[in-house]
Formats: structure tokens, sequence, C-alpha cells
């Protein structure tokens, strides 16, 4: 097995300060030994970071000597962890660690343009460079003003995981508050079934009582303020008109 230079390991001192000019008020603690890298006349003195906020951290201090050379030099000085440093959490890439609801006002979301929950729509999309872009000029032109003029659309992979996260949130059938409804939404006169193959299993709830107001709902979902609970008496008894024009006075007539 190799050994240290002998040059480089009697360089102690030097190593030193190479490690307290780059520590500065972290300072430089005990010796804790050398190591052997690569090649004949390279290795690296370590020292022990004393700061608090760093421990189990040490000074590496890798140096060199040329070839017949009567000194070592400083290659670098770097701050490296040990086996029981504290260390920041592994990165992770943003579209990784994107959550639901993370899109907050003036939040920007780029979609990847191979998105697969989305397809080229009626507008030409993918296709609209083809080998006729005259005719998909005039296609872009027609649905534009049909409004169906959008570049992509939810793509049926797209359809099957919005339908399986809202038939498995709190709008779903199998939902506190489903299993306690006296009715499904589908029989609810607050019920607004959505448009396109989803409206076959999803609308939106107008009851502006409803916890669910304003939200996707589940044709089988159903909350306490179903239309049908009607009360035994109106809201409010309406006053006697001040104008009666309902009876007829017939003293008028004689």
């Amino acid at each position: 097995m190799s050994e240290v230079d002998q040059i480089i390991a009697d360089s102690l001192t030097l190593a030193r300060d190479a490690a307290a000019e780059a520590a500065g008020d972290f300072g430089v603690g005990e010796y804790l030994g050398s190591r052997l890298e690569e090649g004949t006349r390279q290795a690296t003195h370590l020292f022990d970071c004393p700061h608090p906020g760093y421990y189990g951290w040490h000074w590496a201090v890798t140096m060199t000597r040329a070839s017949r050379a009567r000194y070592a030099t400083v290659n670098e000085v770097v701050l490296l962890p040990g086996d029981e440093s504290l260390l920041a959490p592994a990165w992770v890439p943003w579209a990784d660690r994107l959550q639901p609801g993370d899109v907050t006002p003036g939040t920007l979301l780029p979609t990847p343009d191979n998105d697969p929950r989305l397809e080229p729509g009626y507008g030409g999309g993918e296709l609209a460079a083809d080998t006729d872009p005259a005719e998909w000029a005039q296609t872009r032109a027609v649905v534009g003003e049909l409004g169906l003029g959008r570049e992509r659309v939810l793509s049926p992979a797209g359809r099957d995981e919005a339908a399986e996260r809202w038939l498995a949130s709190d709008a779903g059938p199998d939902s506190p508050s489903a299993r306690q409804a006296p009715g499904q939404c589908v029989s609810c006169g607050y019920f607004v079934r959505v448009g396109g193959s989803l409206g076959r299993l999803f609308g939106a709830c107008a009851n502006e009582y409803s916890p669910f107001d304003a939200r996707v709902v589940s044709i089988d979902h159903g909350c306490g303020g179903h239309s049908d609970v009607v009360a035994d008496e109106r809201v409010a008894r309406l006053p006697e008109p001040i104008f009666d024009t309902i009876s007829i006075d017939h003293s008028l007539f004689d």
C-alpha cells in the first residue's frame, strides 16, 4: 500500500494555514489525519470544523508535489461532510416536487409539450404544420368562429385521470357527506351537469349553502342541502298586499 509523500506529510503547517484562510470565522479544529489521493505525490490533510452549525464537517486541504520539487503546494481547500453531518435533503426537480393546489395567483405553471393528459385540439395542434397548411389555416378559421379553436384538449388519459381523482375526493360517492345525504346529486335541483363525456359522471353544485358550492361533484355524491328536503313552512311569509287586486268591490258597480 502506498504511503503519503513525506514532503506533503511534513507540510502540515502550510495545510492548516490554507484551511484557516478559507475558514475565516468558522475556524479550524484539531487535525484528523491525512488520506492518499490518486497519484504518488498527492494527498489531503483533514481538519475538524468547530463551527456549531457544521457538526461532523471537516476541512479537506488537498496538496501535491511536483517531481523533484522540495516543497508541496496547495491544490484546493473544501469543507466536506462526515458520516454524522446534518445534510440538506436531496435535490428533487420542481416537476416532481409539484403538488396539487400549488398554483397560486401570479404563478405560471408550464405544461410539457408531451403531456399525456392533452392531445391536439380542433385548431390543428401538432398537425398545423403538415402537408397542407392552407387547409389547416381554413380549418382553424372556421373552428375559431365556432369557439373550438383550442390548440390542445384533454386526451382520454387526461379525462380518466381527472375522473379517478374526482371520484376519490370528498366530492365523490364514498365520502362521509355522500353516505349521510338524503339523496344523490343527480336528483338535486342545484346540480348542473358538466359538458362532454365527463358529464355522464359529474356536474357542478350550485347551492350557495352547500360546502360543495361551485365544485365538481359526482352524480352519486350528495349532501344535506339536497333540493328535495323541503321545509314545512316557507322561509318567509309574504305580507298582505297594499292594493287588493284579487277581490272585487261590488259597491263600485251599484
